[in-house]
């Protein structure tokens, strides 16, 4: 998949209630998400067994036609995922980049269908993760390339006759966002040198725009978090390398946001326990010091002036001591 994220759960609701329904029904349902990207859900009673989904996302880089349609790598990937239960509808719906048919009757166990809904659930990865092995592998010897699939967190995409730079800019609400992620990259850069992870894409990490971004808009390179950059090169787009190259990049941004979020969390955790450590031990302090003998004062000088009188002992008489007789039988 594409996003660190789980798929969409909207179509992943629909299409089990349309699955779970015991009278087919007719759908008709235009979704949004993300701001840009659209589905729309089609069935009819007349033809139940088929279900038309229509798929509107964003080119990844504003440099690409959008009469073009998708890239031919995009739909070979689509049919490969999918060819179990939807077929590719050419053309698409009108004002959609995509239509796929699905009929999940062949599909006979509910864990397959399920498994299928939530494949179906990650069609826009799909795509973008696709339109990114394509971009890699077709880039020119050099050049800037920004590609956006999320409006807030662009990144840039530089060749050189070497290797491949993955640049992002990196922007943080505030200092405590700002602090664990500057952390985190600098232990990306530390892993990267070592010897376990030197086939991996490098990543380096600077509070200044690289080079490779000489010339782009101010407003692109203004950020409060530097830039993180991955050094790409030909091994990491080749083959089975290729698709996961292009998750690392597109999970990224992601992946950073969810490690603040759980190191925020992790820091709200340990505090709270050390709170009620603290508190706790105060009660048990003062539960000890309730136990300990209550003191009177003036009472241990009454004491020491009792000890100038002698005081007499007291012998308890001793008992006599009867021995009994055995009676004679008579």
């Amino acid at each position: 998949m594409a996003f660190f994220s789980s798929g969409s759960r909207a179509l992943v609701e629909i299409l089990t209630g349309l699955q779970s329904a015991e009278r087919p029904m007719p759908v008709d349902h235009t979704l949004f998400e993300f701001g840009s990207i659209r589905y729309h859900l089609q069935a009819s009673i007349t033809d139940s067994e088929n279900i038309y989904l229509s798929i509107s996302t964003p080119s990844l880089s504003y440099e690409a036609s959008p009469s073009s349609g998708l890239p031919e790598i995009t739909l070979q990937e689509t049919r490969k995922m999918y060819d179990k239960f939807a077929e590719i509808i050419e053309p698409a719906k009108e004002g959609y980049t995509l239509t796929l048919r699905l009929n999940f009757s062949g599909l006979t166990r509910p864990k397959d269908r399920t498994k299928a809904i939530n494949q179906i659930s990650l069609l826009q990865s799909v795509i973008l993760s696709s339109q990114l092995k394509d971009m890699l592998g077709s880039l020119g010897s050099s050049g800037t390339m920004k590609l956006v699939y999320n409006q807030r967190d662009p990144f840039f995409v530089s060749k050189t006759p070497v290797k491949i730079n993955a640049i992002f800019p990196m922007r943080f609400r505030d200092d405590t966002d700002l602090a664990i992620a500057s952390s985190f990259f600098q232990e990306l850069q530390d892993l990267g040198s070592t010897s376990s992870f030197s086939r991996a894409p490098r990543c380096s990490w600077s509070p200044i725009p690289p080079p490779e971004l000489r010339g782009e808009y101010v407003h692109h390179l203004t950020t409060n978090g530097g830039f993180v950059s991955f050094d790409i090169l030909a091994r990491h787009v080749k083959g089975r390398r290729a698709a996961r190259t292009a998750w690392i990049l597109l999970n990224f941004q992601s992946y950073v946001k969810y490690h603040i979020k759980r190191s925020k969390r992790r820091s709200i955790k340990v505090a709270r326990a050390k709170k009620l450590q603290k508190g706790f031990k105060a009660v048990i302090d003062k539960i000890k010091r309730l136990r300990l003998r209550i003191r009177v004062k003036g009472l241990d000088r009454f004491r020491r002036h009792c000890q100038c009188f002698p005081v007499p002992k007291l012998t308890m008489a001793q008992r006599k001591k009867h021995k009994y007789q055995k009676l004679s039988e008579s």
